[in-house]
């Protein structure tokens, strides 16, 4: 697979890592269930777990409107590598948009990394939130109050921030 500015990583569990923070996941998976889970999601975390990679994946539904449960905040806080695979739907949960801003606000720390994978949606539409991303927000608007509205503005920054960065198209493969 190419992207516009991949890096390829060799990765060895016992490799040392230039920063002092100890993760408790190598890897977290952002996905959205219904979309991914029982295909792609489900092969790429037996791959990872297969190479002994400490790997992160919440197998729980939250509830529609949920909040994103605590340990999965915490499982944020103590990965090194984000792994976030957007799908047609993946804006339209709100519990993928909340750990999404907390991905993007970890990933800004030193030491990890955030690949992201556009699995069948165009780059373009995570970026510009576009096409179904746009649908999404359109129904997260109606009726918002200020506070929801200055969360939605949060969604958007970090699905534009993620969206630009170098990442895997899977529309341009046969899968």
């Amino acid at each position: 697979m190419t992207s516009t500015n991949t890096q390829i990583i060799s990765y060895s569990p016992s490799s040392s890592s230039k920063s002092t923070h100890q993760f408790t996941y190598e890897v977290l998976l952002s996905f959205r269930g219904e979309d991914t889970r029982h295909g792609f999601t489900d092969h790429l975390y037996e791959a990872l777990i297969s190479c002994g990679i400490r790997t992160f994946r919440d197998d729980e539904e939250l509830e529609r409107g949920g909040v994103i449960a605590s340990d999965l905040l915490k499982a944020i806080e103590e990965s090194k590598i984000f792994v976030i695979i957007f799908s047609e739907n993946y804006a339209a949960a709100r519990w993928c948009l909340d750990e999404l801003v907390k991905i993007s606000e970890c990933g800004a720390t030193e030491g990890r990394l955030i690949l992201p994978i556009f699995y069948h949606v165009d780059p373009a539409h995570v970026r510009k939130q576009s096409g179904s991303y746009e649908k999404a927000f359109v129904d997260h608007e109606k009726e918002a109050d200020e506070e929801k509205r200055e969360k939605i503005q949060k969604w958007r920054s970090a699905l534009a921030k993620v969206g630009n960065l170098a990442g895997y198209d899977l529309q341009k493969y046969h899968l």
